[in-house]
């Protein structure tokens, strides 16, 4: 089931507040633990909190701390936009929706209002943000002030939009329709929605569109008087005071708003009569104009009344007083008790609660992005931290990344290399370790240097290795780091920024070897395009496998695939796709396919396929309809180093995307490869690869 679900809109005032308001009662009668989430809120003016997340936290009393509810405010997302760092924001959403999804069983996330700066890119805001949450979607959309094409054009871009995004839709949502429209518009929205999304319609509900006295209040920047503690009382139609109060009597109605000069003692007192009267309707307040304030007498006489409305003074006319009233587009406040209730009796009745969570315990995310990716990472490393030795300490790349690894206290560094040299370097390029907690060690010198020396006597005699050769072998720092994940002094090893990968590896093949089922070491790239990650296997180490183990490479990245969570699609890839192809290269790859279905029937597999029936979801199912793989792989598997090696960098190179790893399989224990190209950003993520393979993936 999904732990999540995500509520956008369109345009403000689309009120999605009902909807929000009655997936929580929903959620709280069936889930023990659910939380409120707001990734982006709307300001935060001093001390005064978002109201969405007050009235869902004060109404359904949940347990959360308000700063835990919300990741940015709408200004902040802004001004990092206009600096480029969008991603940053993205990155602080998803670790605060992942905080709480540590603590809760379901966590309901709302969007924004399409209010203040920056409306113009609210909606890939928002879209962006479920994508990288991996949540499905409920839009809510208002007809009101729309035509009907108007409304379901836009109806039909978002759901598009959300969809080409792989932003699973659950449902649709028409809000405000007036009664008469609600077959008209059923039929024009389902001429594009499928039948699999649910579409409802919630009509113009009148209480919930008047604005209570306190959005009064705070539009017209008024003066409480009297009546504070009935501000939540919702408006009906304006009584304007401009005539004797013999005349004004009859044209109050329940619910109606008194706007009168504050001079006019006789209308104020009358309308506060009436509404004690069990002859004349209830009133929801008073609004005294023109920054005029009754007497004192007057004003001592109100004081005494057992019973008073809202009385707010403002500095306006009456004239501008009513027009802006007007204009109020209305809020649900944690005090407006009865809209609230009002709301959740209008979801009741016209949402089919049971089936849209029916449809949260099918959902299936398919996409892992980038961020959520390299997230959950660091997140997984920071776990069980493991000990990462780091053989080539005197780069100056091994050192830079060493040090950003000790600030984020994800893994424990072991640098190999003279201690007063790597001291001297760390000054020289301006970083701080503290040598405490990253650990210097010279082979040499290190007090298990002998023990060492003999295992690897003891390992390698019938190989014609004598203790001398031992010696000399051990202060090869490959083999010393290699030794100290074999002798369990490490859990992990990093190499290959300055030697070669067979120098790297090749001390790994003689002593820690390969697990039982593998025959062969391989490697993965994580492949962090723009809207997904893709696993590439094998890019860096297997110049031409035959099919038995291009068959073995597969499994293996599909395992590693599985263990870093994203779910193996696995397209075997070759020059044809289906059975059209003929050859040797061809036949090698429907050959590891097949052996790959035998040894492993659950996973999705399909090959021989091309690179663009693979990924391209509208080639893919042109070219092998029905295909589970086709058009939506994660895992693509090379036929020949020289193809996977050109095909990672091309990629890398022409789309900007980030290529975590080589991250080597089939190994005992974790011995990783770096190219002599890599940056510093390389080494750290391959740390950070290596440190959760050490947890035993």
């Amino acid at each position: 089931m999904s732990k999540g679900l995500y509520i956008a809109t369109l345009e403000p005032n689309s009120g999605k507040s009902i909807i929000s308001l009655g997936l929580m009662q929903n959620l709280l009668g069936k889930t023990a633990k659910v939380a409120y989430f707001r990734p982006i809120i709307d300001k935060e003016d001093g001390d005064k909190r978002d109201n969405h997340i007050d009235t869902l936290l004060s109404h359904f009393n949940l347990d959360i701390p308000y700063i835990e509810t919300y990741a940015l405010t709408r200004n902040e997302i802004v001004q990092n936009r206009n600096a480029g760092k969008i991603g940053d924001s993205l990155d602080l959403i998803i670790k605060k929706y992942k905080a709480l999804e540590e603590k809760y069983d379901f966590i309901l996330v709302e969007g924004t209002d399409f209010q203040g700066e920056g409306t113009v890119f609210e909606f890939d805001w928002n879209v962006n943000i479920a994508k990288n949450l991996g949540l499905p979607a409920v839009i809510v959309s208002t007809a009101q002030d729309k035509s009907l094409e108007d409304f379901t054009s836009s109806a039909e871009m978002a759901y598009k939009t959300f969809k080409s995004h792989d932003v699973e839709v659950i449902a649709l949502v028409a809000n405000k329709i007036q009664p008469e429209n609600v077959e008209i518009i059923q039929n024009s929205v389902r001429a594009f929605l499928p039948e699999t999304v649910d579409f409802s319609t919630i009509p113009m509900v009148k209480s919930l569109a008047s604005p209570t006295m306190k959005e009064i209040k705070e539009t017209l920047n008024g003066e409480v008087l009297f009546g504070a503690e009935h501000l939540g009382n919702l408006s009906g139609k304006f009584a304007v005071g401009a005539m004797q109060l013999r005349n004004f009597l009859t044209h109050l109605r329940e619910g109606s708003v008194v706007i009168t000069p504050g001079d006019r003692a006789d209308l104020i007192l009358g309308s506060l009569q009436a509404h004690l009267s069990s002859n004349y309707p209830n009133i929801s307040g008073i609004i005294l104009t023109g920054g005029i304030v009754p007497e004192p007498s007057i004003l001592k006489l109100i004081d005494g009344l057992t019973t008073v409305v809202p009385i707010i003074s403002v500095n306006d006319g009456t004239f501008n007083t009513t027009h802006r009233i007007g204009n109020i587009k209305s809020n649900i406040y944690a005090e407006s008790k009865t809209k609230i209730l009002t709301s959740l009796e209008t979801f009741q009745k016209h949402i089919q609660a049971d089936r849209l969570l029916e449809k949260l315990t099918s959902f299936e995310n398919k996409v892992t992005t980038p961020r959520m990716f390299q997230y959950n990472l660091i997140e997984k490393a920071r776990k069980a931290k493991k000990r990462i030795v780091l053989p080539e300490a005197s780069d100056p790349r091994i050192l830079t990344a060493a040090a950003r690894l000790e600030v984020l206290d994800l893994v424990d560094i072991i640098l190999l290399g003279n201690p007063k040299e790597i001291k001297e370097r760390v000054t020289e390029l301006g970083l701080t370790l503290d040598y405490n907690k990253t650990k210097v060690i010279f082979p040499s010198d290190y007090e298990k240097f002998e023990d060492y020396v003999e295992t690897f006597y003891e390992l390698r005699k019938h190989k014609n290795v004598n203790m001398d050769m031992a010696r000399d072998i051990m202060n090869d720092v490959s083999y010393f780091g290699t030794m100290m994940i074999y002798k369990n002094d490490a859990d992990g090893m990093v190499s290959g920024a300055v030697n070669t990968t067979g120098h790297t590896i090749l001390p790994a093949l003689q002593f820690i070897k390969t697990k039982p089922e593998c025959s062969i070491v391989s490697s993965v790239f994580f492949m962090c395009l723009d809207d997904r990650v893709s696993v590439f296997g094998d890019c860096a180490i297997n110049p031409n496998p035959n099919a038995a183990q291009l068959a073995e490479i597969a499994i293996s990245s599909a395992r590693s695939s599985e263990a870093f969570g994203i779910e193996p699609r696995i397209a075997m890839l070759s020059y044809s796709s289906g059975s059209s192809g003929k050859g040797e290269d061809v036949d090698k790859v429907r050959e590891a396919t097949e052996i790959v279905r035998a040894q492993c029937p659950e996973l999705k597999i399909e090959g021989p396929i091309q690179y663009d029936a693979a990924v391209d979801l509208k080639v893919g199912q042109s070219k092998m309809p029905g295909s589970e793989v086709a058009g939506q792989a994660t895992v693509l598997i090379f036929p020949d180093l020289n193809t996977g090696n050109n095909t990672y960098k091309a990629v890398q190179r022409e789309t900007g995307a980030l290529a975590i790893g080589p991250m080597l399989q089939g190994l005992n224990k974790p011995v990783n490869d770096l190219s002599r190209g890599c940056t510093v950003d390389d080494i750290f993520n391959t740390v950070i690869l290596t440190a959760i393979q050490a947890q035993g993936i």
